[in-house]
């Protein structure tokens, strides 16, 4: 295959086996440095000192999913068609997992005796609106990170890329993917600038999680004339590993070089991993609860290696991951099907 070309089969890529190995890499970075709070002890920054596994991980699932939802508004530019299925696909789950985190994890790692009558009801229904991190009473009390879900602070981010591509998509930038293009090459230049000290920016995470985005949105309109190859692949891990190095450049090399290697893994005919697309998403749900679980075994077990931990967060947000993707994640995606423009003009016919 000499071009960049995702197949019209969901079957015929590995993007699914990706997902899950970004999922697990996030419970795996986690588990050292939820420990002691010292995140100098996670693998990937004793090497290079810059980006930790989780950091790689949350950034790849923006690669994936800038590609995804570009390719999804191009397929089929209709506005509520876009929102329903980006609703759909982030918003039960997410508010399920908030409430487990809420109800069930918050009181299991409070000392208070007070937690429900002093729990913040209308703050709750907030951050399940706005995809906020959910808020609680104290929780995990002397403890490093204590939070009840410190890893949901990344979909609200995720959902505000979502929007920018149907804003882009209503007026039109898709049609000129130039456009596109240099949107993304002024987002990069701008972290450039922010990681150089050169400009402060008020929300430096959201920029770094936006650029990935734009990144993987340019793979996918540029798919048909981007080189797809092993020697490419090669300079371009090259690239990856030296820039990983440079607290200024980990981040962009990630963002290109990275970005690359990403898109070659995932587009790449592999039988073995493309046969996991048969399996359950568990991805999202593993992310979802990957930080309450390990959060509650170091909250009852503090002395837990942080390789015993790694090992057993891993096996129980798989299984969390593939109920959730049973209960709530599949059922949810049914209601795609569902025609709200006709559902609403039957709804007013009926009225009138």
């Amino acid at each position: 295959m000499s071009k960049l070309q995702l197949s019209n089969s969901e079957r015929d890529n590995n993007f699914n086996f990706l997902r899950i190995v970004f999922a697990l890499l996030v419970l795996l970075s986690h588990a050292p440095e939820l420990a002691d709070g010292n995140r100098e002890r996670e693998l990937l920054t004793q090497i290079f000192h810059t980006m930790s596994f989780g950091e790689v991980a949350v950034g790849g699932f923006f690669l994936l999913s800038g590609y995804l939802i570009v390719q999804s508004w191009t397929a089929n530019p209709d506005l509520v068609e876009f929102l329903k299925k980006r609703v759909l696909r982030i918003y039960p789950a997410f508010i399920v997992a908030s409430i487990v985190s809420a109800f069930i994890v918050g009181p299991l790692a409070s000392e208070s005796t007070t937690y429900f009558s002093s729990f913040w009801y209308k703050g709750l229904i907030k951050s399940l609106l706005f995809l906020d991190q959910p808020y609680t009473p104290p929780v995990f009390p002397g403890t490093p990170y204590p939070v009840v879900n410190g890893s949901m602070w990344t979909i609200t981010y995720e959902f505000r890329c979502y929007l920018l591509v149907l804003i882009f998509g209503i007026i039109g930038l898709f049609n000129k993917r130039i456009v596109w293009l240099t949107i993304t090459a002024a987002v990069l230049f701008v972290l450039a600038m922010q990681k150089l000290e050169l400009l402060a920016m008020p929300n430096s995470a959201f920029l770094r999680l936006a650029s990935y985005f734009f990144c993987g949105g340019c793979f996918f309109l540029y798919r048909e004339q981007i080189a797809f190859n092993k020697l490419t692949a090669a300079a371009m891990g090259i690239a990856l590993f030296i820039g990983l190095f440079s607290t200024y450049a980990a981040e962009l090399v990630f963002a290109t070089a990275g970005a690359y290697l990403l898109f070659y893994i995932a587009l790449t005919p592999i039988g073995t991993l493309n046969r996991i697309n048969r399996y359950p998403d568990v991805s999202y749900g593993a992310y979802l609860y990957g930080w309450p679980v390990q959060k509650l075994f170091l909250w009852y077990f503090p002395t837990m290696s942080p390789w015993l931990l790694a090992i057993l967060s891993v096996l129980s947000c798989i299984a969390l991951g593939a109920i959730s993707w049973y209960l709530i994640e599949k059922p949810a995606l049914r209601l795609k099907s569902v025609d709200i423009k006709l559902t609403m003009r039957r709804a007013i016919s009926f009225r009138a």
